[in-house]
């Protein structure tokens, strides 16, 4: 805290969330804002399809190269100073790449915003483990998972709403530009309102360990992001063998580095916490699933059905709206069910997937049936967005319910880098699934439906998770249960 008072009876954390909600708004809904304006990017600028796999998947990778850096620096007193620094920065990059005139210059801006995109967000995360407890934290986690679903969901719609209004030679500058302003108001609301370190709570950095996770996620994600068809080069693999080296010396290096009695970024104290591993790799394989299906049904959809950029955007309004609504209940709901609540909502979420995929499989391919696809595909979007808001703020609830405030963020970002590999694995896989049946002469229609079984797949995937979860948490209930009766009796 940055004060003496008790987060639980401070009104300031409220403001602070407000900001940190702002904060993580526009820095995810960059993630999705530019898939509809592919098609304007590659007229404009006349750019290659390796260069828009690029600017699309760099985001993510450079997200997922700085988050444990970001949050083990936050977690060592400077979190304040990277929230306003990296907010600054993104308005910077996003105008930059407004401005591109090339596709390189955009490719490059868009690797710079993510990398700022990765710096304030495990901030965010490590802001709610700070200000909040108990009820209050998973309640301000349901509101920030209703912030990651909405920004996801709506990113389409609003890049859509901003290329229909400044038309498709100029609109998809505004896509980027519009951070700008926004930006600029919740870095004056941040300045003013978010908390200052605590002094003496700055720790000495673990550099090398900090080189090292960064080295091995840019060298685990690179293969996934020049991911981009049937054609592309086997040698990209190779970057595997990479990152495993890495690390392997990265772990080694941590043990060493805690024996010495430091504080390692890999903290032993937060890898030994099953609820954390658990939630780490159910958000892994969620991410995979859940972000891709907004790339390619929105593809389909303007390539292939003829849509604009705006009404791409409409069919997915329904998946944002429920999404957010049901986040908001999430809190509640997981504080008085746990685990079960995201084991069910999965449930909901593959009902939601597989009637779109069944819809575009039997409506895709008719003549004159758009309206009735789109009406169709937007109420299985919506059953998978209710189902949706109640995955991934409970998940990051029952991830770090036991993680301590001091190593708030870099747990955050921990759980947040399985969260961005997860989505580059994710749209690599169905983007050459995609690709490669429209190249095999498949129609837009199946080609699509292969996408989506791979999400449906990696859904229930985390789905196989939360059961194991639950029923390690109900097994541990019960052993507490029994042991109760056992040490009365002693006492006795």
């Amino acid at each position: 805290m940055a004060d003496d008072q008790d987060p639980e009876t401070d009104p300031h954390r409220w403001r602070v969330l407000a900001v940190c909600l702002a904060a993580g708004f526009i820095t995810l809904l960059d993630v999705s804002i530019v898939n509809v304006a592919m098609p304007s990017i590659q007229q404009a600028l006349d750019a290659s399809p390796a260069t828009l796999q690029l600017v699309v998947a760099g985001y993510t990778l450079a997200f997922g190269l700085v988050l444990v850096p970001a949050g083990r620096l936050g977690d060592a007193g400077h979190r304040r100073g990277l929230f306003l620094a990296g907010l600054a920065a993104f308005a910077l990059a996003s105008l930059a790449a407004g401005l591109a005139p090339n596709d390189e210059w955009l490719a490059v801006a868009r690797l710079v915003q993510g990398g700022c995109a990765g710096i304030v967000s495990p901030q965010v995360t490590g802001y709610i483990q700070q200000e909040f407890r108990g009820f209050e934290r998973a309640r301000a986690f349901g509101m920030f998972g209703a912030v990651v679903g909405v920004a996801t969901a709506i990113g389409p719609l609003l890049g859509g709403l901003l290329i229909q209004v400044f038309g498709e030679e100029n609109g998809w500058r505004w896509v980027f530009g519009i951070n700008v302003p926004i930006v600029a108001v919740v870095l004056v609301a941040a300045a003013r309102t978010m908390p200052r370190p605590v002094v003496g709570q700055r720790r000495a950095l673990d550099l090398v360990g900090l080189v090292g996770v960064a080295a091995t996620t840019v060298a685990f994600m690179t293969p996934f992001v020049l991911t981009t068809g049937s054609g592309d080069s086997p040698a990209r693999w190779w970057f595997l063998a990479l990152a495993a080296a890495l690390g392997a010396a990265t772990v080694w290096w941590e043990h060493r580095f805690e024996r010495r009695g430091e504080d390692p970024v890999l903290s032993p104290d937060v890898l030994g916490l099953r609820s954390f591993r658990f939630g780490a790799l159910l958000g892994l394989a969620y991410f995979a699933g859940f972000t891709s299906v907004f790339l390619v049904v929105t593809l389909f959809l303007q390539n292939d059905l003829g849509l604009s950029a705006l009404q791409a955007g409409l069919v997915g309004l329904p998946f944002a709206v429920a999404s957010g609504i049901s986040a908001l209940a999430s809190g509640r709901a997981v504080s008085r069910w746990g685990r079960p609540v995201v084991a069910v909502a999965l449930v909901v979420v593959v009902v939601g997937l597989a009637g779109t995929d069944l819809a575009i499989r039997i409506i895709g391919d008719e003549k004159g049936h758009t309206l009735l696809l789109c009406c169709v595909v937007a109420t299985t979007q919506c059953v998978a967005g209710a189902g949706s808001g109640l995955v991934i703020a409970p998940n990051q609830t029952l991830t770090l319910q036991e993680v301590p405030v001091r190593q708030a963020g870099v747990a955050g970002s921990m759980l947040q880098v399985g969260q961005r590999v997860g989505s580059a694995l994710g749209i690599s896989a169905v983007l050459s699934v995609y690709y490669g049946s429209r190249a095999g002469g498949a129609s837009g229609a199946t080609s699509v439906g292969r996408g989506l079984l791979i999400t449906i797949g990696l859904v229930l995937c985390a789905l196989v998770v939360a059961l194991l979860d639950a029923r390690r948490r109900a097994a541990g209930s019960r052993g507490e249960d029994a042991d109760a009766p056992r040490a009365e009796r002693e006492a006795a």
